[in-house]
């Protein structure tokens, strides 16, 4: 159950100098390898930029965002012509060209300082939203569920990049953080997850993050359309299992961001 008519792009925006560059030319860059599809289906209407931290008072933030009027590909001598030839001289890359830059009325924020890369949505949920997680619109299953974990006040983390080892990482669905473990939340499609492909992966998956500390809970699409209030009155009882959730003034030690030139995958390359 995917969700569609995202024509908004929210982009990783971890340095300065492109920041000067997407002010000034009014230009931004993806790698051609890299690019998500919204881009190459050029799909993408709006372009919105979520700072690191390397920009202190806006970090962690959306602050702005643009009309886009041209895609192209181009390679990198063209982009930066005063630079010296070297191995990245031919590289191509999606250049995305738009109106100048806007701000928000309102910065939409991370409250825990997460990491992101892309994040394709609406503009519906790009209008109204003030934090990070209201922004996703990859499931209707996932976006089912959100909506309950608002409702009941549960705090969760939609999309999160998690780090298993050092060339591996996962894209947990929903992830909690507790006082004596961490809860991974996966919405189980039933046209995803049955094959025997995936159903491996699964339990593969489930092994490498209980192995890292994690509790991982599986719920099928019947469970989150028919019996979603039992659903999540599991979700509680795990929590409160775990000692309940952890505040984010407590988890100054905790490392969401490893760092930015890891969570930016080789964007400005």
């Amino acid at each position: 159950m995917k969700a569609t008519n995202n024509t908004v792009l929210i982009a990783l925006m971890n340095s300065k100098t492109d920041f000067e560059i997407a002010k000034s030319q009014n230009w931004y860059r993806i790698p051609v390898a890299s690019a998500p599809k919204i881009v190459k289906e050029e799909k993408i209407q709006i372009i919105a930029f979520y700072h690191t931290k390397s920009f202190t008072i806006e970090q962690y933030s959306i602050c702005y965002y643009a009309i886009v009027n041209k895609i192209s590909i181009v390679k990198r001598k063209e982009l930066f012509s005063q630079e010296t030839a070297n191995l990245k001289t031919d590289k191509e890359y999606y250049k995305i060209e738009f109106l100048p830059l806007l701000s928000l009325e309102k910065p939409i924020i991370s409250k825990r300082g997460r990491r992101i890369l892309f994040i394709p949505t609406t503009k519906e949920k790009f209008i109204k939203a003030t934090e990070i997680n209201q922004l996703f619109n990859d499931s209707v299953l996932e976006d089912l569920l959100w909506e309950k974990f608002v409702e009941k006040n549960i705090a969760a983390e939609r999309q999160f990049y998690y780090k298993v080892t050092e060339n591996h990482s996962f894209i947990l669905d929903f992830a909690i953080f507790c006082k004596t473990r961490n809860i991974n939340i996966e919405c189980d499609g039933d046209k995803y997850h049955t094959g025997k492909p995936e159903v491996q992966y699964d339990k593969n998956r489930n092994n490498q993050l209980e192995s890292k500390g994690w509790s991982v809970l599986r719920f099928t699409t019947e469970n989150l359309t028919k019996q979603i209030d039992n659903t999540v009155n599991i979700v509680c009882d795990t929590i409160n299992k775990y000692g309940g959730i952890q505040d984010i003034v407590d988890m100054e030690n905790y490392h969401y961001i490893s760092n930015d030139t890891d969570a930016q995958l080789f964007l400005f390359d």
